[in-house]
């Protein structure tokens, strides 16, 4: 447990990649192997169901503390965390409690079958013998949020950097089905269970953003222009009748969308394809954040495929049966793609050609650009036609021509604290528009301030916070900001009927009086604005 806990700290105490990555190479390097198979799991999702009631811990520790409801909620609004509130509440250890991670793992699954006496008679026993770092790892197991600043991605890197096995290989390895008392850790890095053959994707092909003039680029007849897709970049992999589908992140998604797999099995012949993941419905691009919906569950369903359905956009082929096609002209890899799926039809209408866009002249892609908002699209790609399918970014063959981001004035209302090294300031903002003699709120946001205003808007809140609801603070509406995004629908499930798509701080506009602010129904126009 030790070493559990000496990797989390080691891990919250940085913002650095490496950092985090070394941290976890010198953790397998000192674990048991039980021990590193139970943190994979953690770190992948494959945690135990939730075995105690939150409420009944806290009302535990604060019998334990002999504190009131009233003092153990205003400790939890400043903390911020119900896990670490009741690690620091409780009382120094009376004893030290040796244990190893995969023997504690596996106790607290064990839990599940018991009754809540013995449930509290056990927690009571890891508390009363657990320093305060691993009463707060112990906690958040037992809680069932065990959540850390680490994607799987550094974990799988860190993996690679330990065993020398290759990232793509141990992210299908880790990903697939395995239990952790039941394969040894040599087995699973080295993916005895799995055939990374026929899932090995390809590294991606990247565009930067265009920063030439359109008639620096040549003719236009040797460029391909195509639409810029605001989905998840995926790689669809399929060899000896098996499929995967690889997000550029380089996680296997596979599981996430298995209308796409069942679409992908009427095709005939191996073949790894590139293109853009996009939730799909009537005819229309749904919001970014209606496909993440999607993302992260070991099962979708049946209504959650039928609220979020989606689509693929096929634009480039890299392997065909058997041959590694990259090197070969963009230009012919296309052609090629187009006699694959013009040839084939599938019955659930899950597999799109992404089409490309004819113009005679540089100039006319200008307000075809500035209207793509209106196709739901983020831009303009923009492609040689004689490149190579490259490995990662090459400048000077493919650009993406994105459309400016959309602006509003908003007040900042509510604020809350961060977590980590941000946790001794109000970082994170919900901001809010005019709506007839009121406010609404319409988006939340907490990038795009220096650390000095950060300081600044953090003084402002604790000065001038006029209620309390857990860790928000509720404030005077005064502090206008310039709120840019990507995107903006309509949407029910918020109170102000729209949502925004990346919304971030712009600027702090000093400048402006809150009676200055948009109104929601400026916000709602931009809807059907292509500007």
């Amino acid at each position: 447990m030790k070493y559990v806990s000496k990797l989390i700290s080691d891990i919250e105490i940085t913002n650095k990649t490496n950092d985090k990555i070394d941290a976890f190479v010198r953790y397998f390097n000192n674990a048991p192997d039980k021990d590193k198979l139970w943190l994979i799991a953690i770190f992948t999702g494959k945690r135990p169901k939730r075995p105690v009631k939150t409420s009944l811990m806290k009302q535990w520790c604060m019998e334990i503390t002999k504190i009131p409801e009233w003092l153990f909620l205003e400790s939890y609004s400043t903390v911020g965390d119900l896990g670490e509130t009741m690690a620091l509440l409780l009382p120094t250890p009376t004893h030290h409690i040796e244990k190893k991670f995969s023997d504690l793992m596996n106790e607290i699954v064990d839990l599940k079958s018991k009754s809540d006496d013995e449930k509290e008679a056990y927690i009571r026993h890891i508390w009363s013998g657990f320093e305060v770092q691993e009463r707060l790892i112990f906690n958040k197991l037992i809680g069932g949020s065990f959540r850390v600043g680490v994607s799987k991605k550094t974990l799988v890197n860190a993996l690679s950097k330990y065993s020398g096995v290759e990232a793509n290989q141990l992210m299908h390895s880790i990903i697939g089905n395995w239990d952790a008392n039941t394969i040894s850790f040599d087995d699973l890095i080295q993916g005895k269970h799995i055939n990374y053959d026929n899932s090995k994707p390809y590294p991606f092909c990247l565009a930067y953003a265009l920063e030439k003039e359109l008639h620096d680029l040549g003719n236009l007849s040797d460029w391909q222009v195509e639409y810029k897709w605001d989905g998840i970049r995926g790689q669809i992999v399929k060899r000896n009748d098996e499929i995967f589908i690889w997000s550029r992140g380089e996680e296997l998604v596979t599981q996430q969308f298995p209308e796409l797999v069942e679409a992908i099995e009427q095709l005939d012949g191996d073949f790894v394809i590139d293109g853009e993941i996009l939730a799909l419905k009537d005819n229309a691009i749904l919001l970014f954040n209606d496909l993440q919906k999607r993302l992260n569950r070991k099962h979708v369903t049946k209504k959650l495929m039928e609220e979020v359905p989606i689509g693929f956009y096929a634009y480039d082929m890299m392997e065909w049966m058997g041959n590694d096609i990259r090197h070969t002209p963009l230009y012919e890899r296309r052609e090629l793609l187009e006699q694959f799926l013009s040839s084939k039809s599938t019955d659930n209408k899950t597999l799109f050609l992404s089409e490309t866009i004819s113009v005679k002249n540089w100039q006319d892609l200008i307000p075809i650009r500035a209207e793509a908002r209106s196709r739901d699209s983020e831009g303009l790609m923009l492609k040689q036609k004689n490149s190579p399918y490259h490995t990662g970014r090459k400048k000077g063959d493919w650009w993406k021509w994105k459309v400016d981001p959309l602006t509003i004035d908003a007040v900042m209302i509510y604020a809350q604290k961060g977590s980590g090294r941000r946790s001794a300031h109000y970082t994170d903002y919900t901001f809010a528009v005019k709506k007839d003699d009121g406010l609404v709120t319409v988006a939340k946001a907490y990038s795009g301030l220096t650390n000095e205003e950060i300081i600044e808007v953090s003084r402002f809140v604790k000065n001038n916070s006029i209620e309390k609801f857990g860790p928000v603070r509720t404030v005077k509406p005064e502090l206008v900001f310039e709120i840019a995004f990507e995107g903006i629908a309509l949407s029910n499930r918020h109170k102000s009927g729209v949502a925004l798509r990346f919304p971030r701080i712009s600027r702090w506009r000093k400048d402006k009086p809150v009676d200055e602010i948009d109104t929601i129904e400026n916000v709602k126009q931009l809807i059907h604005s292509p500007n």
